[in-house]
């Protein structure tokens, strides 16, 4: 446009929220055309200075092609406003986020847009802001997410007001009286919303379950599977499919496998595991080979393409692990008894063999149907005393050991090639007999549990290879694919690092997992490391399943696939199939759906990880039930607007102390400092810091522990 403009840089900020006016008022506008006085007055200035930098903004706005100028002085929007669907999520202040389908960044929806949206509902919005944070309203709620939602009731003489245990929903259902269907005060019911009215702020509401009076385990977790849409009863005729199968092997099946029951076989799995997936041999042979098998369970044997038991096992996507229970993909039957690889009986498997050098190196692999007859049942902690030579007395030392050494140089060089290098953490309840917790132990990753991790990735990363370069044809396979890190993320990362006098040393994108890697290397024994470990996953996409193969960043692999859990993952069982296929030169005649299935194992795997995220919360919480008033030391684990979390040091448990709550100061939320700061005092509370708390409240509901700042 030719015209020569200057900015004051301390109008910057006011330049920077006219802008974004500027551009939401002509986004609600759309095809207007507006002077120079009418957009100031639509934005509420008046003087005439200000009207400059109005003007300045509107030229520059000319210039980036968003407006354009219909007549001198005189300006309309350039482009049709950005209208997309997406799904909605809402955080614990009440705003939300809706993430692209088709891709994108995330878009913040401030809570009074929401439009009466709930999270996960797919939704249109128009963006009214641009820039590197985008902000947009909803337009509309194209698909519920859920149809029933979980809560308790307030009855009253003539209604009932259900609050939901969901924190992310901030509205109460209204009842009617002829609605109630018999819930009493205070149980736990699910409802589902039959009006919501335009003017009205709650939405109208029936009972359709009454789950029981809350605070039992059972009560609870049974609330929090239906909250996530998880089914808990297997249909009749899914029943009756599973108990007609029996676990005796028939022999003409037999005749058609390769026989390994002469083999020495074994699984290593937690002690608390009844659905055993896999196994693995070891063979010695003449030439100082070792041949290694990796034997998974054969369910595509019993579950058959389009039968009910299939049908059902694609709805539910996977078996769920809740603290104190599982809810399995296929009935107990199958899962516990005719599929899982329990010690000393006859087993139909899918197997891939690999025949190694003493170091490692592949030198064949052999893949196909087979026989087994596991020689004996290890946990974790048991093979971890062979590998630690604390038990020299195993009949498998031998097995164990080459097993172990073999693993450690397939570790060794795919963190050579890229590999991330995550050391995970988990929590874990001891349970009395009824179910209550009664301690806690956080376990390690060790080299028992890196051992069957390794092979299973090998089995997972072989099978992706044989589909993907051994077929006659392209066919298409569900693969698990990670994509590479959101750059953005990376530096925020690099950002946080600098707090504790770190650096990401890296020179490109391609660079990341090595300078990760060396990172967390060197800090394995600061205090810091898990959390900062935490972080660096936070920098990092989420897996998920799709037949468009993007390769697995985090594990270094071009190709990869679930091969090796199909009694508790869809996706593995459909692997099964489709390899069978390959091996034997044939087409897959579901080829078509597996785009769809992908999608949908990827969103109930979403759901599963929530439920037993929250299951962990719920005995947290219940652990510490009767410990109100008992102080902890601990560590600061995350901050954010709404306050910090403090993980205690005696029971690894979390929780939170409110910004609201602490004293002697107001304090604030500093985003680029990763700090909470007083106002007057200065008084900074920051990852990482040492403190002291009580515990204050607990609710067993909310799943939360509040904490108090000594």
């Amino acid at each position: 446009m030719g015209r020569k403009r200057k900015s004051n840089k301390k109008s910057n900020k006011l330049k920077e929220f006219l802008t974004s006016e500027i551009i939401r008022f002509f986004e609600e506008a759309q095809d207007k055309n507006y002077s120079l006085k009418q957009i100031s007055d639509e934005v509420g200035i008046h003087d005439r200075e200000t009207r400059k930098l109005v003007y300045f903004v509107l030229c520059e706005l000319t210039d980036r092609r968003i407006l354009k100028e219909t007549e001198h002085g005189t300006f309309a929007l350039a482009r049709a406003p950005r209208n997309f669907l997406g799904r909605v999520d809402i955080n614990a202040s009440g705003n939300g986020y809706v993430t692209p389908e088709n891709g994108g960044n995330d878009v913040f929806i401030g809570k009074n847009n929401l439009n009466k949206a709930f999270p996960g509902d797919l939704v249109q919005i128009k963006i009214f802001k641009e820039g590197r944070r985008p902000e947009g309203k909803i337009l509309e709620i194209v698909e519920r997410a859920k149809s029933q939602y979980i809560g308790v009731i307030d009855v009253t003489a003539n209604f009932g007001f259900v609050r939901p245990d969901n924190p992310k929903i901030n509205v109460d259902f209204y009842v009617p009286k002829s609605k109630l269907n018999g819930a009493e005060q205070g149980e736990k019911v699910v409802v589902a919303i039959t009006d919501w009215p335009n003017d009205s702020k709650n939405p109208y509401a029936e009972i359709i379950e009454i789950i029981g009076a809350p605070g039992s385990n059972e009560v609870e977790m049974k609330s929090l599977l239906l909250e996530n849409d998880i089914p808990i009863e297997f249909p009749k005729k899914v029943l009756e499919e599973s108990e007609s199968i029996a676990a005796k092997l028939d022999p003409k099946e037999v005749l058609k496998r390769r026989d390994f029951r002469e083999v020495t076989t074994f699984t290593i799995d937690p002690d608390t595991a009844k659905d055993f997936d896999d196994a693995l041999s070891v063979e010695f042979l003449e030439n100082g080979n070792i041949k290694v098998g990796v034997h998974i369970a054969d369910v595509s044997h019993y579950v058959q393409d389009d039968s009910p038991l299939d049908a059902e096992a694609q709805k539910r996507g996977n078996s769920v692990y809740l603290v104190d229970r599982v809810v399995p993909m296929i009935p107990e039957n199958l899962s516990n008894i005719v599929c899982s690889l329990r010690p000393n009986e006859e087993k139909f498997t899918y197997s891939v063999e690999f025949e190694m050098t003493e170091k490692g190196e592949i030198q064949d692999i052999w893949y196909g149907r087979t026989v087994i007859i596991s020689d004996h049942r290890f946990t974790y902690e048991e093979a971890q005393e062979v590998i630690e030579r604390k038990n020299t007395e195993c009949p498998y030392e031998k097995e164990i050991l080459v097993l172990d050494k073999l693993a450690k140089y397939h570790r060794k060089k795919r963190l050579k090639n890229g590999a991330l290098n995550i050391e995970s953490e988990e929590l874990y309840f001891k349970l009395d007999k009824e179910g209550n917790p009664i301690g806690t132990i956080k376990k390690v990753s060790k080299d028992a549990h890196k051992l069957i991790e390794e092979f299973m990735l090998l089995a997972n990363k072989s099978v992706a290879k044989r589909v993907a370069f051994g077929a006659k044809s392209t066919i298409p396979i569900i693969y698990r694919v990670h994509d590479s890190p959101d750059i953005e993320k990376v530096n925020t990362f690099i950002v946080f690092l600098r707090k504790f006098g770190l650096k990401l040393n890296i020179s490109g994108e391609d660079d990341i997992t090595r300078g990760i890697n060396e990172l967390l290397d060197s800090i394995k024994d600061r205090e810091e490391y898990g959390f900062i470990q935490q972080m660096a996953i936070k920098t990092m996409q989420k897996a998920a399943y799709d037949v468009k193969n993007v390769g697995h960043y985090g594990l270094g692999f071009t190709h990869y696939v679930h091969f090796t859990s199909p009694i508790r993952r869809y996706a593995d069982l459909s692997v099964h199939r489709v390899l069978d296929c390959v091996l034997h030169g044939e087409s897959y005649s579901k080829s078509g759906k597996l785009k769809d299935i992908a999608k949908h194992i990827s969103a109930t795997e979403r759901r599963a990880v929530n439920a037993e995220r929250e299951s962990r919360k719920y005995f947290a919480a219940k652990f510490v039930e009767d410990k109100i008033g008992e102080s902890y030391d601990g560590v600061v684990t995350g901050v954010t607007n709404w306050g910090f979390y403090v993980e205690m040091f005696e029971n690894s448990i979390e929780g939170m102390v409110s910004i609201k709550a602490l004293e002697g100061d107001s304090y604030y939320f500093d985003e680029d400092a990763f700090a909470i700061i007083g106002h007057n005092t200065d008084h900074t509370i920051s990852l990482g810091d040492h403190v002291n708390v009580t515990i204050a409240k607990v609710d067993l509901m909310k799943r939360q522990i509040d904490l108090t700042l000594n």
